[in-house]
């Protein structure tokens, strides 16, 4: 939580520091990112970071929370747009293409998603992947509750392996178009969100036998 002092600061001047702390930690990571160049950049004393958060952790925290946040709402605003009178698999399908078109649009975003996945510094990541794996479950264990209660994910699916499922997928999908050496298997490396749609297609239809609803004797 930012410091009093980070909430006198005028909008604009928070909305700069978060910004450029986005696009370094983007190009370099948390732990081996610059706080010079974010204070230099922001136009702010590097001193003046230590005044609006505690420690670096509290500052990396914040950072991969706003972006979270951010991300998560505007996937919300996404999925209320989407036809939930479709059966759960093509409505995660359809899901799951409306992240990959985000993530497509949003290289800013993109970037500290892979910053917060791939940070190697143990006390860093430990922090923002838990701050980052809350925004993602805030939005994909009520929807799999949901499906549940209308029948489209049998009663004896276990629900927290499909959570487990999807928090391991949603960054793979949201990466791997991106970064070398991610997907050796399904080849998602350089494939823009439209030829991606078979993949994602295939992923479901392999996990489909952990929830879809039994045949009817």
């Amino acid at each position: 939580m930012p410091t009093s002092t980070w909430f006198r600061l005028n909008v604009a001047k928070r909305d700069r520091v978060l910004k450029v702390a986005m696009r370094e930690f983007g190009d370099n990571g948390y732990s081996t990112g610059s706080l010079n160049t974010i204070a230099r950049e922001a136009g702010i004393a590097k001193g003046s970071l230590f005044q609006y958060f505690t420690d670096k952790l509290e500052f990396f925290a914040f950072v991969c929370d706003e972006t979270s946040r951010s991300i998560r709402e505007e996937m919300e605003r996404r999925i209320a747009r989407l036809d939930f009178d479709q059966p759960f698999d093509g409505w995660l399908f359809d899901v799951l293409c409306e992240w990959t078109e985000y993530m497509s649009e949003n290289p800013l975003e993109r970037a500290v998603t892979a910053a917060t996945n791939f940070e190697l510094d143990n006390a860093v990541r430990s922090v923002v992947r838990d701050t980052a794996n809350q925004h993602y479950l805030q939005v994909v264990h009520p929807s799999l509750k949901l499906w549940q209660e209308r029948g489209d994910i049998r009663p004896d699916a276990d629900v927290d392996v499909l959570a487990t499922l999807l928090l391991m997928m949603l960054p793979h999908l949201a990466l791997a178009p991106y970064y070398d050496g991610l997907d050796p298997v399904l080849d998602l490396r350089g494939r823009g969100p439209s030829e991606q749609r078979p993949i994602i297609r295939r992923l479901i239809d392999g996990f489909r036998p952990l929830f879809a609803p039994y045949p009817e004797p």
